[in-house]
């Protein structure tokens, strides 16, 4: 082969060895995108993937979730604040035993004073559920179940047993929210 030919072949051979790694990168940073967003949302990945039924729209409702929260101002309650709130959640869970369904409304209610209280705006449900999954991806499945059974008792269909349940979701998210739980997901934000 003269020069002339093998100018031209080097120069395709340069430019498929560039595209394999170009394609390499970006095949690579797509995984490591995948599993950032998995290890921080855990069950809430799944979620996302079955309600849009495609990864890449549903990492990036994920990325959109997190770049919304990131602009609030989340913080830790002090100790005086949380003391209240545990105070008042041993109120309602007191209430309980009366008046199950009372109980159930209030904790809700308190649930989402300590949401605003924190820092997260107040809005309708599921928006919060979004805005939750950021930094409580374990437990905000907690929440839907509540607001589920919560939703079912304004229509006289939950049980005692399913408004206890309701309660124990609720708790779980509200010792998150307080930082009660000894494995937080959270990072706390100034």
């Amino acid at each position: 082969m003269d020069s002339a030919t093998q100018n031209p072949l080097v120069l395709v051979l340069a430019v498929c060895v560039l595209l394999a790694i170009g394609a390499a990168v970006w095949m690579y940073l797509q995984k490591k995108k995948t599993q950032n967003l998995k290890s921080r949302f855990g069950p809430e990945y799944d979620k996302a993937l079955g309600d849009h039924h495609d990864r890449s729209r549903a990492e990036t409702d994920l990325q959109k979730r997190a770049a919304r929260v990131e602009r609030f101002h989340i913080h830790a309650l002090d100790g005086a604040e949380r003391s209240a709130f545990t105070e008042d959640w041993r109120r309602e869970q007191s209430l309980f035993v009366d008046d199950p369904r009372a109980a159930v409304g209030h904790a809700d209610l308190l649930v989402q004073n300590v949401m605003q209280r924190r820092g997260y705006p107040s809005g309708e449900f599921e928006q919060n559920a979004l805005d939750l999954s950021v930094d409580h991806p374990r437990v905000v499945e907690n929440y839907r179940a509540a607001h589920e059974v919560a939703l079912r008792d304004r229509e006289g269909k939950a049980s005692t047993e399913d408004l206890r349940k309701a309660m124990v979701s609720y708790r779980a998210l509200f010792d998150d929210l307080l930082g009660v739980t000894a494995d937080r997901p959270e990072e706390v934000r100034k």
